[in-house]
């Protein structure tokens, strides 16, 4: 029997079939015009849910999975470097199809396509709501409509964010390792060339950090001469044992969910495969619960990281945006669903954060081990 076991190794989530992702904080974009890809600013730390016994509340036990902390209006891109084989992986965002806009599904669908594909589809930025454009993921709460839950589904049940991956059916799977075989053989004693999954040395996917005020009692991390200085640790306090006795009575803490930010350049890619080369059952999934930075302090015992940089002074600083374009993929069309979702802004008013549009040296081009186990649960 296949394990179907996701694992958190670090910050970094292992789901069965090599499928690895990572929630990288990032700057927020003004809700207006057309942007280049945002830097990225450190990962989120991410939690196991279990550990933290009666800290939790019951549903969030139901559930199972893990959580990370996120401050309100903050923005966060999905990473999929380092993911191996090939892929089908369901994004939800409250149940919600970040791809297609229709309900959570336990299966690939087409018409309209209802995931992304890996390792070609590096990372998510936020919904498909336009041509070659996505709408950034943004951290509102439950219970004023502003979530893409709420806009599409007219309620607010679940937030967080729902990841479901689909390897290759087995007879597929074994024609591609096949070919890889065949690949590597050819190439061998040759240097690796950067695919995919590979790292882009200072790209999109390495962390671009600003100065930040550091956490209390944690040092600020040491940087190497000449580059941005290094977040400060997520925080030094220890964690509670699993099972230990909580220093407050559990409460429901406040519930939080995935609205859109400003629009940005990023296709997501239509697959080129027949749907028959996809499994028909998911190879594993996990439940992502979102909490406030006091919720994430209350339940785990840390400090959360640092708020948000100001975009503007990264840009000033002469700091750099990102293009990603791959001119063998297809852009895959939105769905009337997504384009319809309104920004934050609608709900919690306008965006009074200094802007500052990067200069054209600025944004570069790009392309062209077991860890613990995570709980599923019932959702």
């Amino acid at each position: 029997m296949a394990d179907t076991t996701v694992r958190i190794d670090g910050n970094t989530l292992r789901l069965p079939g090599g499928v690895t992702v990572r929630f990288i904080r990032t700057l927020r974009l003004p809700e207006t015009g057309t942007h280049p890809l945002p830097p990225g600013l450190g990962e989120f730390p991410v939690r196991r849910v279990a550990d933290y016994g009666d800290r939790v509340p019951e549903a969030w036990r139901a559930r199972g999975g893990v959580m990370l902390p996120v401050y309100l209006r903050e923005a966060m891109w999905l990473s999929f470097a380092g993911t191996s084989e090939p892929a089908a992986l369901q994004v939800g965002v409250g149940k919600v199809c970040a791809v297609s806009g229709r309900p959570w599904s336990d299966r690939p669908a087409r018409g309209p396509q209802n995931y992304v594909v890996l390792p070609r589809q590096p990372w998510l930025d936020g919904i498909n709501s336009g041509t070659g454009t996505v709408r950034q993921f943004v951290a509102v709460p439950l219970g004023l409509g502003a979530t893409v839950e709420g806009q599409v589904t007219g309620e607010e049940v679940w937030g967080g964010v729902q990841l479901q991956s689909f390897p290759l059916n087995d007879r597929e799977l074994a024609r591609w390792r096949a070919e890889e075989r065949r690949r590597a053989e050819r190439t061998r004693g040759t240097a690796p060339a950067g695919g995919y999954g590979a790292a882009v040395p200072g790209g999109f996917a390495a962390a671009m950090p600003m100065a930040a005020p550091p956490a209390t009692g944690a040092p600020p991390a040491p940087s190497a001469p000449g580059s941005v200085p290094a977040p400060p640790a997520y925080g030094a306090a220890p964690a509670p044992a699993a099972g230990a006795a909580p220093s407050a009575p559990s409460r429901a803490p406040a519930a939080m969910g995935l609205g859109v930010g400003g629009s940005m350049r990023q296709e997501v890619f239509q697959d080129d495969r027949p749907l028959s080369d996809w499994a028909e059952r998911p190879a594993g999934r996990v439940f992502v619960h979102l909490v406030t930075p006091p919720e994430w302090r209350r339940i785990t015992g840390e400090a959360p990281p640092p708020s948000p940089v100001d975009r503007a002074a990264y840009t000033r600083a002469g700091l750099p945006w990102f293009d990603y374009y791959d001119q063998d993929a297809e852009d895959l069309a939105p769905t009337d669903t997504l384009q319809a979702v309104k920004p934050a802004g609608d709900w919690l008013g306008d965006d009074h954060e200094p802007w500052q549009e990067p200069a054209p040296g600025q944004v570069r081009q790009l392309k062209d081990a077991p860890g613990r186990p995570v709980e599923d649960g019932d959702w």
